[in-house]
């Protein structure tokens, strides 16, 4: 039995201990070194000219960026993956892979932002017909397919207000159009969600978040099922936009201790939505892990984790004093930065804006807070929260 085949039955922290490397390709060291290249030598003409060997050219990959694709391709099942400098440029590669002038895209509207804007801004330019649409649309979204339409992109739970999608069901109802599925699945890992497994044919990842793990490095990995791998692969290369090896190395140890960390993210976020569930202050928590949660029966069916990252809605009730009870909760907390991103070993809070929603609106009950619960005691999380919540009831 080699160690691929024993680790295909293996668990997933013995996985993300041992997939992507073999220290005897590395004279026993049990990293693999930063390769630094741009230029490649070869051999002669020939084989210059043919491109007879594994590496060509800096932007082509190094081992050390090989590494990690094939650890991220373990723990994807996929055909192949690429690397980019951010989570950003993971959707807009295989958006530009995909779609040509004259196609139609459908988006779930409960996207990241900057993705909407990226939809709205260079693709409408490049003459791409983008059309948002409701996350909770399952199999219902076949209606909204047409002649054109050749891409359907999800993301599962939605940015900031968390909504699950039926992953499986969309994908089916694309793919009877031959369109390509793809899915943002930064928020499950493929630890708690494999989107290969589930129809989808693009897995996109932000690996600054949990591959990460310490709030140091961007960069963002695409992954593709063998149908798709080849255009993804061309348009990565015809781009020029490859992820850094020194990058890929940090990333490539995250990985290490990925499900250690997220297990401890998943488990104190969950106590902390319970207990935020259950206060006065709290319209309501979004969790997909949580049964209150109008998604929760998909995200259980299919997913077999959850993140450190969720949302509440602060009971305020009128709506003019929103930002400023808002903005006093935030202020006051000390434990918790003010920042964009997550994943990483610090808890982060944020307020939520969704004025770019076209058919999810933001609740009306409260301002939209998203937390990132990091690795720190959960009782000491929940001090800082409660002088936040005294900070937004002394506005008057």
């Amino acid at each position: 039995m080699t160690k691929d085949t024993f680790l295909d039955n293996a668990g997933p922290n013995t996985k993300l201990a041992h997939i992507g490397y073999d220290p005897r390709d590395y004279h026993g060291f049990v990293n693999p070194p930063v390769v630094h290249a741009s230029t490649v030598l070869f051999p002669d003409c020939a084989t210059m000219e043919r491109r007879g060997q594994k590496y060509t050219y800096g932007t082509r990959g190094t081992t050390t960026t090989d590494a990690l694709c094939a650890a991220l391709d373990h723990l994807e099942g996929s055909a192949g993956t690429v690397l980019v400098p951010s989570g950003l440029a993971a959707i807009s590669i295989p958006f530009l892979a995909y779609l040509s002038a004259g196609d139609h895209a459908l988006i779930v509207d409960s996207v990241y932002e900057p993705c909407r804007h990226f939809c709205n801004t260079m693709l409408t330019r490049l003459g791409v017909e983008v059309e948002y649409y409701d996350p909770e649309i399952g199999a219902g979204i076949e209606a909204l397919i047409r002649p054109n339409t050749k891409l359907v992109h999800t993301e599962a739970p939605g940015s900031n207000t968390m909504e699950m999608q039926d992953i499986r069901a969309i994908s089916a109802a694309a793919h009877k159009h031959d369109c390509v599925v793809t899915m943002d699945n930064t928020w499950a890992t493929p630890l708690y969600f494999r989107p290969l497994d589930f129809g989808a044919d693009v897995s996109i990842h932000a690996t600054t978040k949990y591959p990460s793990g310490h709030s140091d490095i961007v960069m963002g990995s695409v992954s593709a099922n063998a149908r798709h791998w080849p255009a993804l692969l061309a348009a990565h290369g015809a781009m020029g936009i490859c992820g850094a090896p020194d990058d890929a190395y940090q990333i490539l140890r995250g990985l290490r201790t990925m499900g250690v960390r997220l297990d401890h993210h998943r488990k104190s976020a969950l106590e902390i939505a319970r207990w935020l569930e259950s206060r006065d202050d709290v319209a309501k928590v979004l969790h997909p892990a949580l049964p209150s949660f109008p998604g929760h029966e998909i995200w259980k069916r299919d997913f077999k984790g959850s993140s450190g990252v969720f949302s509440f809605v602060l009971k305020v009730g009128e709506q003019a004093e929103f930002k400023r009870r808002s903005h006093a909760f935030l202020d006051t907390l000390k434990l918790f930065g003010l920042g964009y991103s997550w994943g990483g070993y610090e808890s982060l809070a944020v307020a939520v804006n969704l004025s770019d929603r076209t058919i999810r609106k933001a609740p009306a009950e409260g301002p939209v807070i998203r937390l990132q619960i990091g690795l720190e005691d959960v009782a000491d999380i929940k001090r800082d929260l409660e002088a936040g919540f005294a900070a937004a009831a002394s506005i008057r």
